[in-house]
């Protein structure tokens, strides 16, 4: 990774990064994950005004899901709201991590949003994430009256394998179910586990997502444990990675956004031209400097603060109007 090409600001966080070895014990790289967002969010001011209720949705066969569900307090009216997917690599993350960052989404763009706990990579590979997923979704579709949710206002989205499972999750719904999301929220998805483009092959750090991490990764996701296997494009699917999708018609219109120094970027922009091509309403934003998920890592960043501004500004505008 071309340092010079990082925001000076960013580079000054990232040179704290430690380097870490976050594939010889999972379960020990999650729970550090997990005190290591608990020690960043402790530094950060409480988000004020936001209520929180938490849900377990029953599923026939699997394990049931935990939601969140974060609503602007004082508001009773059907308010839009957004499901969102937390990132982590599918093998990483939870709903509890994102606990702040989400309590301020909702307040920031006064909507509901219910943060989903799916199951992860490798004890749980593709399609358990996803269909994690689409039960929340469903619920939330089944019970916006009761959730005072307007239910011809409720968007999908995430953060980087959040966002792969959100872009996949809506081609599921438009294949396959009856309800229809209006609008894909994506920041900085993970979307191709082919690993071919120009801009995977340039991130090797090993202080943030990098080449190899995003190679294991996706191996885990699709369940393939040893590092020979493959898959062909005959076997991957969009429901599993959405750039393998080959129709994108008729999908809700996307907000797309990526630092220029993100192992994703190629295929972020990949994906928007062909959205567009489709016929599908697009604002793809890339932050010139920005690694991957540094509005989020980094949060104090004046590029991460003018970054998440852009992101829930085209949040507000999908729910509310211009």
């Amino acid at each position: 990774m071309n340092l010079d090409l990082i925001d000076k600001e960013l580079l000054t966080y990232l040179e704290s990064f430690p380097e870490l070895d976050i594939w010889t014990d999972i379960v020990k790289t999650r729970a550090r994950g997990a005190q290591m967002r608990a020690e960043m969010t402790a530094k950060l001011p409480m988000v004020e005004g936001v209520d929180s209720v938490d849900h377990q949705i029953p599923q026939e066969g699997s394990p049931s899901v935990l939601v969140r569900v974060y609503r602007p307090e004082d508001t009773a009216e059907p308010l839009p709201a957004l499901l969102w997917i937390h990132g982590g690599g599918y093998c990483f993350g939870a709903m509890e991590n994102d606990d702040q960052l989400v309590r301020d989404m909702a307040k920031r763009v006064g909507s509901v949003v219910v943060s989903v706990e799916y199951r992860l990579a490798p004890e749980d590979p593709f399609p358990a994430p996803l269909n994690d997923c689409s039960t929340a979704l469903q619920w939330l579709f089944d019970n916006a009256d009761g959730l005072s949710v307007d239910p011809s206002r409720i968007a999908v989205g995430g953060v980087s394998a959040g966002a792969g499972l959100a872009a996949a999750l809506s081609l599921s719904v438009r294949d396959n179910m009856t309800i229809k999301p209006m609008f894909q929220f994506l920041l900085c998805p993970m979307i191709d586990d082919r690993n071919v483009t120009p801009s995977s092959y340039s991130i090797t750090d090993e202080r943030v997502w990098n080449r190899n991490s995003n190679s294991i990764a996706w191996r885990y996701y699709l369940g393939q444990k040893n590092s020979g296997e493959t898959a062909d494009s005959e076997s991957v699917s969009g429901y599993m990675a959405a750039s393998r999708a080959l129709n994108l018609k008729d999908l809700p219109p996307a907000y797309i956004a990526v630092g220029s120094v993100d192992a994703f970027v190629d295929e972020n922009r990949e994906y928007a031209e062909r959205l567009q091509s489709a016929d599908v309403e697009v604002q793809f934003e890339v932050f010139e400097g920005g690694f991957h998920a540094f509005e989020y890592t980094c949060p104090k960043a004046k590029l991460s603060v003018d970054a998440r501004l852009t992101h829930y500004t085209a949040l507000k505008r999908a729910f509310f109007g211009p």
